[in-house]
């Protein structure tokens, strides 16, 4: 049973990028709510175009694990350019919003070796359309960076999601 929400880095002690730091409550989280996050992130390295991010969603269905697929670019999706989603979102040139703004935290590539830091920030998640295999459940989410080959960082998550 895996309840609550953990993290942990899991590539190997050479990944150039390392999540120092990462808390997040409410636990569980709740759909349409408000979410504050902390977290802390050092890397070594600049990561630039094209990087590439593979996530690994699973949802515990008893005992078992089962991977969700990728359905309209949710779910367990490949992404092989990261900057130029960003970039979609948010248009180049104009601030990168609160509260990353304030802190100093890049939404845009290529993101400078260096430390960043996320004091607690609350963020509203809205009452959005979720998938319907998005459901109330224990989550596990792997994601893995990479930039030509390289993997840059890879972070694992578990938590619970409970919509109203």
């Amino acid at each position: 049973q895996v309840g609550g929400f953990s993290w942990e880095n899991c590539g190997d002690r050479r990944d150039p990028v390392v999540l120092q730091s990462l808390s997040v409550a409410p636990d569980p989280i709740s759909i349409p709510g408000s979410l504050r996050v902390s977290a802390a992130v050092s890397s070594s390295k600049t990561m630039a175009s094209p990087l590439k991010a593979v996530l690994v969603v699973e949802k515990a269905l008893g005992d078992l694990w089962i991977q969700l697929p990728c359905i309209d670019q949710l779910g367990s999706c490949t992404y092989n350019d990261v900057c130029t989603i960003l970039d979609n979102l948010i248009p180049p040139g104009t601030t990168c919003p609160e509260p990353l703004l304030t802190y100093g935290i890049p939404c845009h590539c290529p993101f400078k070796a260096g430390s960043y830091s996320l004091p607690a920030s609350d963020f509203v998640l809205p009452d959005v359309e979720l998938p319907a295999w998005m459901t109330n459940g224990n989550y596990r989410v792997r994601a893995a960076v990479s930039n030509g080959g390289e993997e840059l960082a890879c972070v694992k998550l578990a938590f619970s999601l409970q919509s109203q």
